[in-house]
């Protein structure tokens, strides 16, 4: 049965449901499944936990699904950019459970690895550890954090083979490796498709058997969260 579906649409065919919890991947607006959050939000599915570092960028994104009032929950990281999450959060609208960024990566890859739980320093002492279990290893608390598991993940790539073993390019290798391991159901999108095959085995970042459905990308903006520049330099006389 082939993995490869025609549009972003019939990729989410049959996975959608009020109340489910989605992995999405991404950092800033790198490596965002920016085809198929379009379709979440056009499926009407609500009351989403939606699992992601970030929430997307005013107009882009996960602001998508935020702006359409679909998303109860979110469990993120860095959530600083997003005026409407800040809106909708302060108003009580929507939920929060904020993580440290470190915590936040290693909790997914344990909910892939089937690891319940672990323990970390980071947090120990401040709200993060607030109504969680603290134990002393060799004279050090830690806290004890659980793993992390989506009814769906929504990976981007660069690119994929028939069988889904993906290759990420550059920094949108970031949750997305992860999250492709922790979801129910694993849907990617990705930028080209290349022949079974093609794929060097040591370069492959993800193997195909973590992977369900593939299609071909169809929105790759690659936009720039925050364009930094300087003065040009005159040209020497």
């Amino acid at each position: 049965m082939s993995k490869i579906f025609a549009s972003p649409r019939a990729a989410l065919e049959g996975l959608l449901f009020d109340g489910m919890t989605i992995m999405s991947g991404g950092f800033g607006l790198s490596g965002n499944p920016e085809s198929l959050i379009p379709e979440i939000r056009a499926a009407g599915v609500g009351r989403l936990t939606v699992i992601s570092n970030n929430a997307g960028a005013d107009g882009f994104g996960l602001w998508m699904l935020l702006e359409s009032r679909q998303v109860k929950k979110m469990i993120s990281s860095y959530v600083g950019e997003n005026k409407l999450f800040e809106q909708q959060y302060l108003s009580g609208e929507l939920e929060l459970e904020l993580n440290p960024q470190g915590t936040l990566a290693e909790r997914i890859r344990a909910g892939g690895a089937g690891i319940p739980a672990f323990y970390t320093k980071t947090g120990v002492g401040t709200v993060v550890a607030e109504g969680k279990p603290v134990e002393t290893f060799e004279g050090e608390d830690y806290v004890r954090e659980t793993w992390l598991r989506a009814d769906l993940s929504i990976i981007k790539a660069w690119r994929a083979d028939p069988a889904g073993n993906l290759m990420f390019r550059k920094t949108a290798r970031n949750f997305n490796p992860n999250m492709a391991t922790a979801g129910k159901t694993t849907v990617v999108e990705v930028e080209e498709f290349v022949p079974e095959g093609a794929l060097d085995p040591d370069a492959i970042h993800t193997p195909g058997i973590y992977v369900d459905r593939i299609v071909l990308s169809t929105i790759n903006e690659k936009r720039i969260e925050k364009l930094t520049t300087r003065p040009r330099e005159e040209a020497l006389s």
